[in-house]
């Protein structure tokens, strides 16, 4: 993704292997689980790890050659980098979750070929790490207890349990899903759900084929032996069930060691004991749960598995939508983000979620916040599958439904132990199906009766539940006990919500109309077996959960189509392009029996499709892929964890308000530093030591802007650097921001911002410049045809309070070094004030890059005898054009003070460029303050008396007297024209129209440059340079010890921008800043001071400080002769400044409107203020041609059409512009008037 100097992140951020301490100790090894996943990461990070101990010993061998070294570092180098760019160019396919779902998704896209990566939010689990006591199970174990609000236990624990209000829900977490810690029970899907009216009937087409694959690979085996438990259901649950039988099952274990190996079976299990620990995990590796065979079958295809990531949601690439354009790179063609924390993402054109019920869908809310068009059907159709838990305890049949520990194998033969967990299943005609199951030895019995149970007797479960743990220990008969799992066909009409307060999964299960008969059949079991029942305290207690996304023909009717494809509801039935859900939330009822095999079988239905429709988009972008063979040999599924060995080096917090657009906003922002990006491998390889990278990185967060969006805007993509340096303003420090951000609406929008801190008068405005951001606030345009374009802009800022917080919440293992490179940065800008880098030199040759249109000089005699001269540029439109298409009214352009705005050649749309396309006649006059005509005694008043009044005559002697002119003036060129028109020296009935840029009839300076023209520095230069007022810029050029002595004064003047080049310094420090430097290209900047303007007239700075000190026209004696003849205006005019002002402050313009309305109501007066721009660079800068030059151009051709206007309502309101040039606080006075006390004392004494 490119926005700017925006650049795609991915998830993987490798660490380096060896680092030193802050403090600078000795080196300490990080393992990196990231890279030693992979061999080409583990062999690249093993050869840098050598290296860097061989560089890092106290003695060198000088036998060893340097270069030898560098050549293996480098080697060892590529290996990593090679490693990161498979990682930066994304994936086909993004696998969430590794249940019944997203593992038969994996290992079908890999079998096919398809580059999978399979993402798990759990760890991986071996037979040996499942907990085997109370103890352990409670650290595996994370509660959700909706009710009080909180929540306890780890992230990726084994067990997770949701509890709200009467319901009960627990999903597994971990490599391989619910498999890990099910049953195994595996039974067909009952017909009657296969007929319900929401089944999909696209699934019955290949129903009993998916099936079948299903069991095949998941080894569904049949029970042997009959357990005791079986024995004893066996002997009473017919009688007892109403109107029931039983129900054929299989299991997904393994019952016997001789094992026939398949290329479809690569993982060698064991065989079952009958411990009956199923429910907490096989410890003894017996099960056959979807790591063993769909994800090992991935790996072994090339599938990339991480663990220990949790996805937060996903989001349209935009970039996807000018891949047609051929400018972006292959990584940002993904079509899909898939994002893992705020900042850290993996593109992938395929996204497959399949994160179980929950998961899955608290990623599609997330989603769907960040603008993801969802049915409004999501999180409809929920159901439990009709489950109820009780316990029976305390009763004298012979059950053997506890777990046994490895001790007890050998005094209990095979057919006397517990069995698995559910080793009978009876189905009563009523529509339910009960199950004797065996509670493991790592459920803690006491806990299970009493916290999630209503005990009987009242009061004393707890006594009860002790007594019978000590018959158990005991051997007593009477301390038999077993777990009762109901499951029925509900209603399916529960609900999946979303909290966005807390970011929290909530739910209401669904109407069961069987829980009657189900609690009267419990009560049945446990009068015939006797002993104690405890029935769940909850209305709902399921491990069955099911719909959310339901499947649906229709796309009124459900969430995805039958193929797993997530419905657009934008345009309906059309679906997202490669988002598919693939797991139990797509079932769309409740199935009555176990659903493992049901959601595995669907699967397999959708994962036909997937492969399919990844293979025809793939051609269709021109990659061919090859089928894999699968070789049977080990393979380890790695581990890879996104906390830990890709923890960012820093992360900041920083919260900004303030205002944008007029309109109150916020932005609370989480900021990595140090990110890693696939250039960077330089630092890595300790080839480059910048130690501003850690300046740099990505940002995550939100947005609050409720006018613009209801909702909260999230940051999608966003970058920082806090050490942004222009060559254009070596000077001067950036921290720039650029967030994408996107609204629940599906509108996106650009955030930009910039601090910029200039080492104006010291660090007088470090505080101010380092808490505020400038902003620009822009929608992005889905059809730039049809979407109208937003730009706001303002400003945000942090308060001290919050800086506090932030500085107090740093974060990472380099905060210190992060403090230290930031205060460093800050000192070198306010302080040392060293330059980051240089103007660029440029040859003639490679200025004058395109052919200027040839032109005609015209030297002529002024009425007090100066001569000056006149250019001439002929229109270039086509001379066969009709005639009333070309009498365009010829345009003269007038210069600022000594510095060329129009005559750019090196530029390819200067202003005169644009006049001779529009088809004007354009002359150029060059005053009597041009370098080629410089003076030593002139005034303002001579150029509005004599020079201007000369180069209108010119043209109407070629042209006769009846044309009208179009005036073009800068500056001190407004102030000659107006001068010359209210002084009746030119006639306005000669004039078309007038459009001034920063300048006018009145003349309005900023608060320093008012300061500079208050004390007397211009009498003082006077004084200095004698009879000559010229002053020699080029450093080539000759200079008098007169000369040389006020350059030398104007160096150390200050000015709110330095520049490296010595004649721009120079220049700025007699005339102040006469543009904003990153407002202007470099190579204008070289022609401005290296080419066009070899020395500086001064003659007429006397009278300009008169002006300056009056704030509007005044003859060469300070006398007001000029604003008492209003009437002699009688003229359209525009009035442009510079929103960011330098020089003249945007009342200027503010104050001549109001005039020329208030005296010529009858003509069409326009005055505009143009952000971001300063002095001289409305005209001169990079970007006017597109929003300076359009204002001029329209204004001449109202003009042409006859200028005038109906009497406009005079608005005599404050000029909302007009706090825009007072940048400068008072205190700058002082600060003036010392640097001027001493420039006294280093001349004169």
């Amino acid at each position: 993704m490119d926005y700017g100097t925006v650049t795609v992140s991915d998830l993987v951020r490798l660490p380096i292997p060896n680092t030193a301490d802050d403090d600078g100790g000795t080196p300490t090894r990080q393992s990196s689980a990231a890279a030693m996943a992979h061999p080409v990461a583990h062999e690249g990070f093993r050869r840098l790890s050598q290296l860097r101990h061989r560089r890092g010993g106290r003695q060198q061998s000088c036998c060893t050659p340097s270069v030898g070294r560098s050549e293996e570092m480098e080697k060892a180098a590529e290996l990593v980098g090679r490693f990161v760019k498979e990682e930066e160019d994304g994936y086909d396919a993004v696998v969430i979750g590794s249940g019944y779902g997203g593992s038969v998704a994996a290992c079908r896209m890999s079998m096919a070929g398809i580059r999978v990566c399979l993402v798990e939010k759990g760890r991986r689990w071996e037979a040996k790490d499942f907990p085997t006591n109370s103890l352990e199970i409670m650290s595996d174990v994370r509660i959700e207890k909706r009710s009080l609000g909180i929540s306890f236990g780890p992230k990726d624990a084994l067990f997770q349990v949701h509890e709200q209000d009467d319901s009960l829900a627990a999903v597994a977490c971990g490599l391989g899903g619910g498999s890990l810690v099910n049953a195994g029970v595996m039974m067909p899907t009952p017909i009657r759900a296969r007929r319900n009216s929401k089944w999909p009937k696209e699934w019955e087409k290949d129903w009993e084929i998916c099936e079948a694959s299903a069991s095949a690979m998941l080894s569904v085996q049949s029970i042997p032996v009959k357990f005791p438990i079986a024995k004893t259901m066996e002997e009473i649950a017919e009688p007892e069930i109403e109107e029931s039988f039983q129900s054929p099952m299989k299991l997904s274990m393994n019952f016997s060691h001789e094992e026939q190996l398949d290329s479809t079976k690569t993982k060698h299990t064991g065989s079952c004991l009958a411990c009956g620990n199923c429910l907490s995990g096989c410890p003894y590796n017996a099960k056959n749960s979807t790591d063993k065979n769909y994800i090992d079958l991935a790996v072994q295809t090339g599938c990339t598995v991480k663990t220990g990531c949790q996805v937060l949601f996903v989001v349209k690439n935009i970039d996807d939508i000018g891949k047609e354009e051929g400018k972006i790179s292959r990584k940002t063609r993904r079509r899909w983000l898939v994002f893992f924390n705020e900042t850290d993402y993996i593109p992938s054109d395929f996204v497959i979620l399949s994160a179980g019920v929950f998961g899955t869908a608290e990623i599609l809310f997330q989603s769907q916040m960040r603008g993801l068009k969802l049915s409004e059907r999501f999180g409809c159709g929920f159901s439990c599958n009709g489950n109820n838990v009780a316990y029976l305890a305390g009763s004298p049949a012979h059950l053997g439904a506890y777990g046994l520990e490895s001790k007890q194998f050998s005094k209990i033969p095979f057919q006397e132990r517990p069995g698995p967990s559910i080793s009978s299943s009876y189905t009563s005609s009523l529509g339910f199906t009960i199950q004797g199951a065996v509670l493991p030895m790592a459920f803690p019995c006491l806990l299970f009766k009493g916290i999630t149970t209503y005990g009987w007797p009242s009061r004393y479960w707890f006594l009860h539940g002790l007594i019978e743990k000590i018959g158990q220990m005991l051997g007593l008969n009477s301390s038999q006990a077993m777990v009762l799992n109901a499951m029925g066909y509900d209603e399916s009409d529960g609900k999946i919500t979303f909290e966005k307060e807390t970011n929290k999964i909530c739910f209401s299960p669904p109407y069961d109309p069987l829980l009657p008969r189900k609690i009267k059949a419990f009560q049945k079991l446990t009068r015939k077996l006797g002993g104690v029942l405890f029935m769940s305290r909850y209305r709902s207690t399921s491990v069955h959960l099911l719909g959310g996304c339901n499947a649906s023909s229709n796309p009124s009717d459900g969430v995805c189509n039958s193929n797993g494809q997530v419905f657009d509801p934008s345009f309906p039935p059309s679906v997202h392009p490669g988002l598919y859900v693939c797991d139990a939330s797509l079932i769309p009822c409740s199935v009555g029996v176990n659903p493992c095999l049901t959601i595995a079988t669907a699967a397999e239905h959708v994962s036909n499709h997937l492969v399919q429709d990844v293979l025809k988009y793939r051609t269709r972008e021109g990659v061919v892929f090859l089928g894999k063979t699968v070789e049977q040999q080990p393979n380890l599924i790695p581990q890879w964890k996104l906390d830990g060995s890709m923890k960012p080096t820093v992360v900041i917090k920083e919260t900004m308000t303030g205002y944008v657009g007029g309109m109150p906003c916020s932005a609370y922002l989480k900021m990595k530093m140090n990110c890693w990006k696939q250039n960077e491998f330089d630092e890595l390889c300790q080839v480059m030591n910048e130690s501003h990278q850690l300046l740099r990185g990505k940002v995550g967060g939100y947005v609050v802007f409720t006018s613009v969006e209801k909702d909260k805007l999230y940051i999608i993509e966003g970058d920082i650097d806090m050490c942004g340096v222009d060559n254009r303003t070596p000077y001067t420090q950036y921290m720039h921001y650029r967030l994408l951000l996107s609204a629940s609406s599906g509108s996106r929008y650009i955030l930009e911002g910039k601090k910029i801190m200039n080492p104006y008068l010291f660090a007088l405005y470090a505080w101010s410049e380092s808490t505020t951001m400038q902003v620009t606030f822009k929608k992005v345009a889905k059809n730039s045809s049809a979407d109208q374009m937003m730009v706001l802009r303002g400003e945000l800022r942090i308060s001290t309070t919050e800086l506090l917080k932030s500085l107090i919440s740093l974060e990472g293992n380099r905060k210190g070094k992060f403090v230290c490179l930031l205060l460093q940065n800050l000192f070198r800008t306010y302080i040392t004030r060293i330059p980051r880098g240089y103007h660029k030199d440029f040859l003639l040759s490679d200025l004058y890059q395109r052919h200027y249109p040839e032109s005609t000089l015209h030297d002529l005699k002024t009425g007090d005898g100066f001569t000056i001269s006149c250019r001439q540029w002929k229109s270039s439109k086509n001379p066969w054009m009709l005639e009333e298409e070309r009498k365009l009214n010829p345009v003269l352009l007038v210069n600022g003070h000594s510095m060329e705005s129009f005559y750019l050649p090196t530029e390819p749309n200067d202003l005169i460029r644009t006049l001779l396309e529009e088809g004007h006649e354009t002359w150029l006059l060059q005053t009597r303050l041009h370098p080629l005509h410089p003076s030593n005694n002139f005034t303002i008043e001579d150029i509005g008396r004599f020079d201007i009044p000369a180069g209108i005559g010119k043209i109407l002697e070629l042209h006769g007297p009846s044309v009208k002119i179009h005036l073009v003036a800068h500056c001190v060129g407004g102030l000659a024209i107006h001068i010359a028109l209210m002084g009746g020296h030119v006639s306005a009935n000669h004039i078309a129209s007038l459009s001034c840029t920063n300048s006018s009839m009145f003349f309005k300076i900023t608060l320093s440059s008012r300061v500079k023209m208050r004390l007397p520095l211009i009498p003082i230069s006077m004084l200095i340079l004698g009879k000559n007022k010229t002053v020699p810029l080029f450093e080539t050029l000759k200079v008098t010890p007169r000369q040389k002595l006020l350059k030398s004064i104007a160096r150390f003047i200050p000015r709110y921008e330095r520049c490296s080049c010595d004649e721009c310094e120079v220049f700025s420090g007699i005339f102040g800043n006469g543009f904003w430097h990153d407002n202007v290209s470099p190579t204008v900047h070289h022609w401005l001071n290296k080419v066009s303007l070899p020395r500086l007239p001064m003659a007429a700075f006397p009278h300009l400080r008169k002006i300056c000190n009056n704030g509007f026209i005044v003859d060469s004696s300070g006398k007001n002769s000029y604003l008492i003849h209003p009437e002699r205006m009688a003229l359209p005019t525009l009035y442009i400044s510079g929103g960011r002002s330098l020089l003249v402050t945007p009342q200027t313009s503010f104050l001549a409107n109001k005039y020329m309305k208030l005296h010529q109501p009858g003509f069409r007066h326009e005055r505009v203020v143009v952000e971001g721009f300063g002095h001289s660079d409305l005209l001169i800068g990079e970007e006017s041609y597109k929003k300076v030059f359009p204002h001029i151009l329209s204004h001449m051709r109202l003009a042409e059409d006859g200028g005038r206007n109906g009497k406009e309502e005079l608005d005599w309101g404050d000029d909302p512009y007009e706090a825009a040039g007072n940048w400068v606080s008072p205190s700058v006075n002082v600060w003036l008037f010392l640097a001027f006390i001493v420039m006294l004392v280093s001349i004169f004494l």
